[in-house]
């Protein structure tokens, strides 16, 4: 099979040249994508729990720590004890974040209203039922069950 009659390889490339277009928006504001992508997970009256944050974008708690500190340091948000819970921290825009909060609203938008103004809503609705289904299958980890029982039955039968 060649790379590209693959699912995955496919993804993996449009994922790259969004990535890569909203990059070059992002650094054009003085932040990344990731910096652009929490900013919108923000609550901006409540503000957001930090554990939160990472489920939400399918971070690993690792990299939003390192995120989270260079965002503090861009002065684009503050952390503040939760008034509930002590031992809980929520994450809150400053007016800064907010703008580039915006700026990345802005640019999610322009690049979906696009892409709509090109693609008929019939294959979208086809795109997002294709992608919740390999999404479920992924997240269901079922997927490699038969495989692995095979190989393990190879395994076994060539002893």
């Amino acid at each position: 099979m060649k790379p590209e009659e693959t699912v995955d390889y496919n993804i993996k490339v449009a994922w790259h040249a969004i990535s890569r277009m909203y990059n070059t928006q992002a650094a054009q504001n003085d932040i990344t994508t990731s910096i652009g992508f929490v900013l919108l997970n923000i609550d901006q009256e409540k503000g957001t729990p930090a554990t939160k944050i990472a489920p939400l974008l399918g971070l690993e708690t690792r990299s939003l720590t390192r995120i989270l500190r260079s965002m503090e340091e861009k002065g684009l948000i503050y952390k503040q004890a939760d008034s509930v819970d002590k031992r809980s921290v929520r994450i809150f825009l400053t007016p800064l974040g907010l703008e580039k909060k915006e700026v990345s609203r802005q640019t999610v938008r322009h690049f979906n209203l696009k892409v709509r103004e090109k693609i008929p809503q019939s294959q979208l609705d086809s795109f997002f039922k294709v992608a919740a289904q390999i999404t479920g299958m992924i997240e269901g980890k079922t997927l490699f069950e038969d495989f692995v029982l095979k190989s393990l039955r190879q395994e076994t039968s060539a002893s």
